[in-house]
């Protein structure tokens, strides 16, 4: 089948090539972002294939459909910004990677909070000036102290267990359906209130909906402990940014551990280090000592980018056969 790939990097033209031997898709890797201005290059591709930062919205999808699309294939498991309704509308398939590597994100989850507690970049930075100094590098013991985690799916439950059994920390959790593995791990399931209220450390692994945007916002923050440490590897418009950077200022919030932002398709996955970072929101962020980012790279490992690979062409295999396990992403209503 012939696939139109759009953000293509060349991490994914290795991956996916190696995927494709022995399926027989002609892949067309396209290295702009998928948009209303170059969705027609996709004309005359039954399929495309997309990653978080493309746009798939009503527009683009329309476009698609004029130049003969039939299918979106994600290369990724949230799907917050695909338009289902305008899809669904033209009779378009939009298939996704449910599962590829929970552990990769769980493990990023906590070098982040391990970065930020330790001090990590700061003292990688410090020692590389020769400063030996330990001046405001002190940490504190994971042990005893209490997580909150929001959303215990596969990657939720994995960071509750690596935070229970591995460092001894107490773990509540909030999630409209518990999981049964972190209820055998001792988990306790709690209100989103008292979460914020007892946690020592908040880390997000829910997906983006409607109801859920900006679900840390200045009064989430207000509800938790001075110092608080807030980790976010879910979907950047999780967290209200404005409102993180005035309780950064005011000190209410005490570590911040980003691995997604909300705007972050003008900025993620491309180098811009020969450029001006327009976004004022974000350059504000880097400014503060105890915020540490990084690119949308918690999925990143060599085992998720096989798995994606993997499932994303097998999506369009089953699609062009109409048989076999095709990933179809949830029907709205």
């Amino acid at each position: 089948m012939q696939i139109a790939f759009f953000s293509a990097k060349p991490y994914d033209r290795q991956f996916f090539d190696a995927a494709n031997v022995g399926r027989g898709h002609a892949i067309r890797y396209l290295e702009p972002r998928l948009t209303e201005e170059t969705a027609v290059l996709a004309a005359g591709y039954p399929a495309v294939c997309v990653f978080v930062n493309d746009s798939v919205s009503e527009a683009v999808l329309r476009q698609l459909d004029r130049g003969g699309t039939r299918l979106v294939a994600l290369r990724s498991a949230g799907f917050n910004h695909v338009d289902r309704r305008v899809a669904e509308a033209l009779g378009m398939t939009v298939a996704h990677v449910p599962a590829y590597s929970p552990y990769a994100v769980a493990e990023h989850t906590v070098a982040l909070i391990l970065t930020l507690n330790r001090k990590v970049h700061r003292a990688y930075a410090r020692l590389r000036d020769g400063n030996f100094s330990l001046d405001g590098l002190l940490g504190f013991d994971l042990h005893g102290r209490t997580v909150g985690i929001i959303g215990t799916g596969k990657i939720g439950a994995l960071v509750a267990k690596v935070m229970a059994t591995g460092f001894g920390c107490r773990v509540l959790a909030y999630d409209p359906f518990p999981s049964e593995a972190c209820q055998r791990l001792g988990v306790q399931y709690v209100a989103l209130a008292e979460l914020f209220e007892r946690s020592d450390i908040i880390t997000l692994h829910c997906p983006l909906t409607d109801e859920n945007f900006h679900l840390i916002d200045a009064s989430a923050i207000e509800q938790m402990k001075r110092g608080v440490m807030l980790i976010n590897t879910g979907r950047g418009a999780l967290i209200d940014t404005r409102a993180m950077i005035e309780a950064l200022k005011s000190g209410h919030l005490g570590y911040l551990g980003l691995d997604v932002y909300e705007e972050e398709s003008e900025l993620f996955f491309e180098d811009r280090s020969a450029t001006i970072i327009g976004d004022d929101v974000f350059a504000r962020l880097l400014t503060f000592p105890n915020v540490v980012i990084t690119g949308h790279q918690g999925f990143f490992t060599e085992e998720a980018m096989r798995n994606i690979a993997a499932t994303t062409l097998a999506n369009v295999t089953a699609f062009e056969s109409g048989s076999g396990e095709l990933y179809r992403v949830p029907a709205l209503g």
